[in-house]
């Protein structure tokens, strides 16, 4: 209990937290700041088993040159990727290759990713941002579709929307999405606000996906949803290469990593990395206050 309160108390110091304090919490949770490094970081992890999905930090590119200096990013990943012949992919943002600026930002740097994903044999995640730019997203999802299979999108159990966008998108061939619960603050109208109930339509999503022969992406850090999701393939007989558990790099998941493996079913573990680093690190830290403690602890001793 005492423990619990001193870290709930770091959390509110959160904001004036020295540099130093957030770049050891950095290094827990963000794979490097740069390829070399979160190239490295997945060469290890692909060694022990696990599939990785690379993510460069950001979003909301403010001009067309910022946008497409992240698009030249990715293009020189997914260059590396093939030529390390690491088991890897990459996830990217409509904001971080230009939505704020226009359509035909991203569509441009979108076309420009593709042609690089389909000369390297690998697969674009388009990521699922606010609920502002759904629509956009499901639009980018279908045309990018229409040019290259490997393409997946985000669902996210929290908004009242996503069972209804996947039903539409599960009449399409070779649907393959990413199921998470959603960590945008959104209004009464449009999402869930009560976990147990996001709880539930996560469950509802993944059986109407794992039913339906939808490659569906497990995505989340609650035990008790995997408990559940262990269930439902249980209880549906679902082959292993239906789907796939994901987690984060960094966010400790109880032994259920190991145990995935040794069922045979593919884990994949998101890398982030980028100089946008400090933000990112300081929502992880509010959504795991117990990492707090743990660091602090481990500063005093040394």
């Amino acid at each position: 209990m005492i423990q619990s309160a001193i870290n709930r108390f770091i959390i509110l110091l959160t904001p004036i937290l020295p540099l130093s304090f957030v770049r050891i919490i950095a290094g827990k949770y963000v794979a490097g700041e740069d390829q070399a490094e979160v190239l490295s970081i997945a060469k290890e992890l692909n060694d022990k088993g696990y599939s990785i999905t690379i993510d460069i930090l950001g979003e909301h590119s403010k001009t067309p040159s910022i946008a497409r200096a992240v698009t030249k990013q990715y293009i020189k990943l997914l260059k590396s990727i093939y030529f390390d012949n690491l088991d890897c992919n990459i996830s990217i943002k409509p904001t971080h290759l230009g939505l704020d600026i226009s359509k035909e930002c991203v569509w441009e740097n979108l076309l420009s990713l593709l042609k690089v994903a389909e000369d390297t044999h690998n697969f674009l995640r388009i990521d699922m941002e606010s609920s502002a730019v759904t629509d956009d997203t499901i639009e980018f999802y279908q045309k990018c579709k229409e040019q290259y299979p490997e393409v997946g999108t985000v669902f996210q159990a929290y908004l009242y929307r996503s069972k209804d966008d996947l039903k539409t998108l599960s009449k399409e061939s070779n649907v393959n999405f990413r199921l998470c619960k959603g960590i945008y603050r959104e209004t009464l109208d449009i999402a869930i606000q009560d976990r147990q109930k996001i709880n539930n339509n996560f469950i509802s999503l993944l059986r109407y996906a794992l039913k339906n022969n939808i490659y569906v992406c497990i995505a989340t850090h609650d035990l008790d949803l995997v408990e559940k999701a262990y269930q439902l393939i249980i209880e549906l007989n679902v082959p292993s290469d239906r789907f796939e558990f994901q987690v984060l790099y960094g966010v400790p998941m109880s032994g259920w990593l190991e145990r995935h493996l040794q069922n045979g079913y593919k884990v994949r573990i998101y890398l982030p990395f980028g100089k946008d680093w400090y933000s990112y690190s300081l929502r992880r830290l509010k959504e795991n206050p117990n990492i707090a403690g743990y660091i602090l602890k481990n500063i005093f001793r040394k």
